[in-house]
């Protein structure tokens, strides 16, 4: 089995077996457009070595359970979540990624090599149901939607769902309307709308968090009421019995921003009297709203970490203004600089991707030093991309209805960036923020971990230099440049500083010369 997250000061660390304090990275080992060949499982599996290699000690993989689209579906749009791809429904027995089998034996060869598995889960809507319901609703204001706009009256919605294809293995719950708060479809009139359907758990909405379209609880398909009790306990007895069945460390939460917390609080409580110290991070997307991803950890009392949508958000524009932009604000209204330790740090994800809805990507130059900020400092736990680690070619639709073919690099030196961040990014930080196009950090390294610390710089403009203080233990030593970025050898002064280097628009990492 793997080893245990531990809590560290300020972000999490992984324990290996041979009890060094090791620094903690994952990977999100898929992207919108990976092939639909379902290959995706048996690829993880085997690159457990070349994760190990790289530092790479926690894996998120995509949905594993069966969507609308069957094996062409991404898992965002989820049908059943006891199906792994183990039953003929919605087309397909495997789902995108591969079947169940193969879904298990990936996790059991991360596990060999010491790697946690977080699932990707989806509680907030279902899709595909297997019959239709007659149902009294109510439209709403779609950028209102605490505004009614019609009296009640009977629609017939895609609300009951009975798996045939699984035979009530597992779980014979069955999915009516009663456990929806809100639709989108109505067969009768074939009007796209926001219907809320009357029910007996309260009246409109379930309270969110923030106020985006008045109430964004609902989002797509039908919509989960988690005040049904009944529901509350199937998605419970389904979270325990995938935790058992598959063996996983931890979930990424999708689309926490249009859930009531009250829910995860208890979800997550309940599973961790399962398996205690299970992970969760939270997809609570809101760029550049640091104050509403505080108040939702308030409102789950720190139960989960979240993704650090407001740092994306500074790397975003950092990396479209070049050297106008103020390296010194770069971590300004991040959460990782207020609340590092629930903070799970990202430079691109699957949704801000090229042609996604969130469409938001980290212009390439400028992803070496987005990583850079992510990987080598103390707060914080980052999660590199997968085509930023692998590169990624795809055909999608753009907004405008045409179709463009994108093209994703490898982010440059990527692999060094890791390793470095695995061998020699520990002990006590000092920052030099103190030029607009030219920043710095150092770590001292720390004795538990052989040949650790480096200085770090980084430059949206020119060439530069820095004097930085890496530590009166490294007097006498000499600096390399561990990406091969910059030529020139340091040498450390008898009080622990040097001149470091940096060229135009790049990142050096500089280490003791060995």
């Amino acid at each position: 089995m793997p080893g245990d997250l531990v809590p560290g000061k300020p972000g999490p660390f992984y324990r290996i077996k041979i009890f060094i304090m090791k620094n903690g990275t994952m990977l999100q080992y898929f992207h919108w457009y990976i092939p639909a060949d379902g290959n995706l499982w048996k690829e993880a599996g085997g690159n457990a070595d070349n994760f190990k290699r790289l530092g790479i000690n926690a894996v998120w993989l995509p949905p594993a359970y069966k969507a609308v689209n069957g094996g062409l579906s991404s898992g965002y749009d989820t049908y059943d979540l006891f199906d792994l791809g183990e039953f003929d429904q919605r087309g397909s027995v495997r789902t995108k990624y591969g079947t169940k089998q193969e879904y298990i034996d990936a996790i059991k060869k991360l596990h060999a090599k010491d790697i946690q598995v977080y699932a990707d889960i989806v509680l907030n809507h279902k899709g595909g149901a297997d019959e239709k319901e007659l149902i009294k609703a109510v439209k709403t204001d779609p950028e209102d939607r605490n505004k009614f706009i019609s009296e009640p009256y009977d629609i017939e919605a895609y609300t009951k769902f009975t798996f045939p294809g699984r035979k009530q293995k597992y779980s014979d719950f069955i999915w009516d309307h009663t456990c929806f708060s809100g639709v989108d479809y109505d067969d009768i009139t074939k009007e796209t709308a926001i219907y809320s359907i009357i029910n007996d758990y309260g009246d409109g909405w379930e309270e969110m968090i923030d106020t985006e379209k008045g109430n964004y609880d609902y989002l797509m398909y039908a919509d989960i009421e988690f005040r049904n009790e009944a529901v509350r306990q199937e998605l419970k007895k389904w979270g325990e019995w995938y935790v058992k069945e598959t063996g996983i460390d931890g979930f990424r939460l999708d689309a926490v921003k249009h859930m009531s917390p009250r829910f995860y609080n208890e979800w997550l409580d309940h599973l961790r009297s399962v398996k205690p110290g299970l992970f969760a991070v939270g997809e609570y997307w809101a760029p550049g709203e640091l104050e509403l991803l505080l108040r939702y950890i308030d409102a789950t009392a720190g139960r989960m970490s979240l993704f650090d949508s407001s740092l994306h958000h500074n790397f975003y524009h950092a990396s479209n203004a070049g050297n106008e932009y103020d390296l010194r604000t770069i971590l300004d209204n991040s959460l990782v600089m207020v609340k590092p330790e629930l903070a799970v740090t990202v430079v691109d994800n699957h949704d801000t991707q090229p042609l996604q809805s969130l469409e938001a990507p980290i212009e390439k130059w400028f992803k070496p030093l987005a990583y850079a900020l992510i990987l080598l400092r103390e707060g914080g736990y980052p999660c590199v991309f997968y085509p930023d680690l692998y590169g990624a070619h795809y055909t999608g639709r753009g907004r405008d209805g045409n179709d463009y073919e994108i093209f994703l690099d490898k982010c440059e030196n990527i692999d060094k960036l890791l390793e470095a961040r695995d061998q020699f990014s520990y002990g006590p930080q000092r920052d030099y923020f103190d030029h607009r196009n030219c920043i710095g950090w150092i770590r001292e390294g720390a004795g538990e971990v052989p040949s650790s610390g480096c200085a770090v710089l980084l430059s949206n403009g020119d060439n530069g230099s820095k004097k930085m203080e890496i530590g009166k233990k490294f007097a006498g030593k000499t600096f390399i440049d561990y990406l091969g970025k910059h030529p020139s050898e340091v040498p450390i002064d008898e009080d622990g500083f040097a001149e470091f280097f940096v060229v135009a628009g790049s990142v050096s990492v500089w280490i003791e010369k060995r």
